[in-house]
């Protein structure tokens, strides 16, 4: 696996945690689909998955409320587009400015980032 570095930018945009490359992929997630980061709600910072920020941080998460879902928290790794939660959750895991895939997986780990009728 590649070095992993804990900040880069993209587009403008800082992207903290383990990331491998500059496409959000992380030492925790790191398939060809594995292209986003998260804005966490509690610090207003993108990481490329939860294990990121629990490692990094010296913080509990926080989950976005879903009365917040208009907020742009998910960063496409290819293009460095911001999509609001809602966005992101209507995308039919397509990023709708470069059209990259991201992972369907990732809607298994919903409640640990954003409110949901299961938590």
């Amino acid at each position: 696996m590649p070095e992993s570095t804990n900040i880069f930018q993209l587009n403008g945009t800082t992207v903290y945690g383990q990331s491998i490359d500059k496409q959000t992929r992380c030492i925790h997630w790191h398939s060809a689909l594995d292209v986003i980061a998260i804005k966490f709600k509690c610090c207003d910072k993108y990481y490329p998955c939860f294990s990121c920020h629990e490692e990094a941080a010296n913080h509990e998460h926080e989950v976005w409320p879903k009365t917040e879902f208009a907020e742009k928290a998910i960063l496409c790794g290819v293009c460095g587009h911001e999509l609001s939660i809602n966005e992101y959750m209507e995308s039919s895991n397509t990023c709708p400015n470069c059209e990259a895939s991201f992972n369907p997986g990732c809607s298994n780990h919903y409640h640990l980032y954003f409110e949901t009728d299961d938590a």
